[in-house]
Parts: C-alpha cells; sequence; structure tokens
C-alpha cells in the first residue's frame, strides 16, 4: 500500500473516531445542557445529573416525556384514595434531610415503627445524599420520590429534621414525635395528601399573591413565583393567590404519588438543579407549591378541627367545641403574658414604700393569675383527653370530618 493510500486511511479513520465521539456527547450531554421549550415562550435548562434514576438513562426520549408531564394539568389526577379495612397496618417511611451537625436521636429512640431515609445534605459521602445541595429540602423530597417511584411504602412522611419546633402542631406539644406516633392513615390514604401542621398561621387562608409588583422581604419567592409558574406549570393559569399551612411538612399516599408521572418529578428536580434562583429562594417557592401539585389546588386549608380530628385522632366534637377549646387556650397565654410582665417589673423594682405597695400589689395580682391558669390547664387538659378518647372510634373521625362511614373501613 503507497504511502499516499495509508495516510488517507489514517485521517479517515481518526474522522470516524472524531464523529463518533461528538455523536455520543451530543446524545448524553447536548440534551442536557441545552435549552427545551416548555410552554410557548418559555425555556427550561435540563441537568443530566437529575436523570440518575435506576433504569434511566436522561436520553432524548426520557426528557421528551418529561417535558409532556410537565404540561399536563396538575388537577387532572386527583380522586379519593380508598383505605383498608380496619385494623389494617401500613407501611410507613419518613424522609428527612439533616445537616451533619443536627442530631436526630428522637427518630431511632421514640419512632420503632416507621421505617426512614435520612439524608444527609452537606455530606457527599453519606449513604443517602442529594445529587446536589440545593433547594433545601425540596431536593430531598424529590429525590427520594424519584429513587424509590418503584417502591414506595403505602404512606409517605416528609419532615424536618428537628423534634420541637413551632413547625409542629400546638396541641401535640409541637412534637414532631407525637404528630408522627398519632398521624391517621387511613385519612391519610383517603385524602392523598395532608400538611402535617393543623393551624392555619401562618400560611392560611392567602398567603403568597404571585401577581403582587412589589417586593417583600418577608416573602422574597413571591414576586419571583410568578416568573417562574410558567416554567414549572405550563398548562395551569397563575392563581390569584396560594396558601397551606406552613412549613413544608407533609404526608402522601402513594396512591397520589403514582398518580404522577415519574417524569414530572424529575423535572420538577431538573428545575431546582439548574435555576439561577438561590438555594433559600428555589426552596421558599416550594413551601406553598406542594399542595398545588398534589392536590391541584392552589389553596388547601382544611378546617383546624377537621386536621386534628381526622389526621392525628383529637376530636374535640366540631368546629364550636373546637373554637371553646382554642378560646381557652388563648385565654390562659394571656395570662401568662401578664405574669411575666408582672415578673419582669418586679425583678426591676427598688426599696422605696410606693415601690414596695406597688410590689406586694403586683404579687397578689401574680398570685391570681396563677390560680387562673391553673384551672385553665385542668379544664384544657380534660377537653383534651376527652378528644383523644372520642378520636380513638373512627366513627367519630368519620363522622366529625364529614366523610362516608364505612363499616369495614376507615375515614
Amino acid at each position: 500500500m503507497s504511502a499516499l493510500k495509508k495516510l488517507i486511511q489514517l485521517i479517515s479513520t481518526a474522522a470516524f473516531v472524531v464523529f463518533f465521539f461528538f455523536l455520543s456527547k451530543l446524545n448524553t450531554e447536548g440534551f442536557s445542557r441545552g435549552k427545551h421549550r416548555v410552554g410557548k415562550n418559555e425555556e427550561v435548562f435540563q441537568d443530566r445529573s437529575a436523570w440518575s434514576a435506576p433504569g434511566r438513562d436522561g436520553s432524548i426520549s426520557e426528557i421528551r416525556g418529561s417535558l409532556d408531564a410537565a404540561a399536563s394539568s396538575s388537577s387532572s389526577y386527583i380522586h379519593p384514595g380508598v383505605p383498608k379495612l380496619l385494623d389494617s397496618t401500613y407501611s410507613r417511611v419518613m424522609v428527612i434531610p439533616r445537616l451533619q451537625s443536627d442530631n436526630i436521636s428522637w427518630v431511632s429512640d421514640e419512632l420503632h415503627d416507621v421505617d426512614t431515609a435520612v439524608y444527609i445534605v452537606n455530606d457527599p459521602w453519606a449513604a443517602l445524599h442529594p445529587p446536589k445541595n440545593k433547594g433545601h429540602e425540596v431536593m430531598i423530597y424529590l429525590s427520594y420520590i424519584i429513587n424509590h417511584y418503584d417502591t414506595l411504602p403505602d404512606i409517605l412522611i416528609f419532615m424536618h429534621a428537628h423534634r420541637w419546633t413551632h413547625h409542629n402542631n400546638a396541641l401535640l406539644a409541637y412534637d414532631a414525635v407525637e404528630t408522627v406516633r398519632r398521624l391517621k392513615s387511613d385519612y391519610v390514604t383517603r385524602e392523598g395528601y395532608v400538611n402535617l401542621r393543623c393551624h392555619w398561621s401562618p400560611g392560611c387562608p392567602e398567603w403568597l399573591h404571585p401577581a403582587n409588583s412589589q417586593e417583600s422581604l418577608e416573602k422574597q419567592e413571591e414576586i419571583l413565583l410568578s416568573k417562574c409558574w410558567n416554567e414549572l406549570f405550563p398548562s395551569d393559569p397563575l392563581p390569584t393567590a396560594l396558601g397551606q399551612a406552613c412549613c413544608a411538612q407533609f404526608a402522601l399516599s402513594k396512591e397520589r404519588v403514582l398518580s404522577i408521572p415519574l417524569s414530572r418529578f424529575i423535572f420538577y428536580r431538573d428545575w431546582i438543579t439548574r435555576t439561577p434562583l438561590s438555594d433559600y429562594v428555589s426552596g421558599r417557592l416550594w413551601e406553598y407549591s406542594w399542595q398545588f401539585i398534589f392536590t391541584g389546588r392552589s389553596i388547601y386549608c382544611p378546617a383546624e378541627h377537621i386536621c386534628y380530628c381526622g389526621g392525628f385522632g383529637l376530636c374535640f366534637g366540631g368546629a364550636s367545641e373546637f373554637e371553646a377549646f382554642e378560646e381557652l387556650r388563648r385565654k390562659k397565654q394571656n395570662l401568662q403574658l401578664e405574669t411575666n410582665e408582672l415578673l419582669e417589673g418586679r425583678s426591676s423594682e427598688r426599696g422605696t414604700d410606693l415601690e414596695s405597695h406597688r410590689s406586694n400589689a403586683s404579687a397578689v395580682r401574680y398570685a391570681y393569675l396563677n390560680s387562673q391558669i391553673e384551672i385553665l390547664e385542668q379544664d384544657l387538659a380534660l377537653r383534651k383527653e376527652d378528644a383523644f378518647k372520642r378520636g380513638l372510634n373512627p366513627r367519630n373521625r368519620a363522622k366529625e370530618c364529614g366523610t362516608r362511614w364505612k363499616e369495614t373501613g376507615g375515614l
């Protein structure tokens, strides 16, 4: 073979190798880094790392499916679930994002009948960690659904790492352990989506107004949501308001999750991964969007007494009975505030006769207030004990929640 032919053959081989390499890179990276249209005028970036679900490779067809799923209406799949027969058991998993510094021993110490998936967000070498530490708990919640879509438990419980926090229910001592222990799986199954916080404030009945043109330091995500809405929900018009009780802790039924295509969850996580919004803001956008994804409603504010009764078996008998309990609780809180003010005043007093007289008067008032607080505490404790007893009967829970009772099933 002449030297010229060898040279031509060598050049052809090299060209083929370069072409094959370019083609493979285009297939695996070009579509993950390029722009793909979602709505008429909106674009969303795709990130290959967000497609790392078992059995899925981020191919063109999967990306296309993701966009198609995101373009479908968020309310087309919502319907009540059917609880299991009475005395049946439900498999349950708690999904918890945590920092390396967080102490979550309360989970293993107190909750023995619930499986857990604990993601350490700032440790890439942990057994469970997100593909990217961005979006706060959103990245963790979506990652669990994506990675376990084919093997989901009956009930998914998404919670933060702290045991006692205002994120939890006041009537359950703000205790995450009590929240999980008393959570009614039949209620979650029927509802599909249950916010784990019953009290409306903050968040209900309306919290974010996306069309608001004025920036708010308290609600930094409000004005940004209108700009992102068409990227996330291209087939749904921008709501005038969004609201649910804070604070991004909720429970889901397996059926409700499976009613949404896996590709949509992948699409959402990909959006979090690629959005130029900060970690804080990109996460806050979702605090008042979860209810839209899983209920199809922009405002999800069940009556507080129904939430407590159906969700946690704390049944006061109806709205008026619950309000009477809350009125006593507010009265007790006001008395406690007054006792605190008296203590602060007495600590600053000096030894003049007038101040001694005032001190004696405040001491009498302080004793009276404490006696009234003690009476209220006893009354509240008895009412709460009765409410828990009433909630043990699923028939009572169904009646208070206004749902149809079945002798063979739950709510």
